[in-house]
């Protein structure tokens, strides 16, 4: 029972609207982050980390990745959702094992406000699109903007440890200044 979903139209189609199949997206890129988070936190903390970068098991994973990347790029208009459901997973999976040497590198509160951020933005989208059946597909220019926004600041946060001025919240300051100046954004478009 494969159907090929890529010729019909969002009004027949089986996810809903336009707007119902947006907010689902950005809930499966919800639960695929704490998926990747909590596999990469897992791999570091049992020490399982060590014997697949020292086996060169780690070479495999990635090759992995990249494989199921580009099986799900050319068969997803024709996996079953439950297999599409497992592959994507799976992907999140691999993803976490394979970020997870970057976790040796990077302090938790670091990671955790990465990931945490990311989690609850993909969160709040798909929540927001729930609730107010508004259309997030217009929100390319405003993501992009929110992604400069987010450049710029970083940057600015290297040039000012360069000169050492550290700040012990200025990773926090950088993610709210951020995303208030994404939201900013997005408030301004949608009136």
């Amino acid at each position: 029972m494969n159907r090929n979903y890529s010729n019909i139209s969002y009004a027949e189609s089986p996810f809903g609207t336009l707007s119902e199949f947006m907010s689902k997206s950005f809930g499966w890129m919800f639960a695929g982050l704490l998926v990747t988070f909590g596999v990469g936190m897992g791999a570091v903390a049992s020490g399982l980390i060590f014997p697949i970068i020292n086996s060169g098991l780690f070479i495999f994973t990635s090759i992995a990745e990249l494989v199921m990347v580009f099986v799900l790029s050319a068969r997803v208009q024709k996996l079953q959702p439950s297999t599409a459901t497992a592959l994507f997973f799976g992907y999140a999976v691999l993803n976490g094992i394979n970020l997870s040497s970057i976790f040796l590198v990077y302090d938790y509160g670091t990671l955790i406000l990465a990931f945490l951020v990311g989690a609850v933005y993909f969160g709040v989208m798909a929540v927001y699109g729930n609730v107010t059946d508004r259309d997030l597909t217009g929100w390319g220019p405003k993501l992009m903007g929110g992604l400069v926004a987010l450049i710029v600041c970083a940057l600015m946060g290297s040039l000012l440890s360069m000169f050492g001025l550290n700040f012990g919240i200025a990773d926090l300051l950088l993610c709210a200044v951020g995303l208030l100046i994404f939201m900013g954004l997005t408030a301004y478009d949608t009136q």
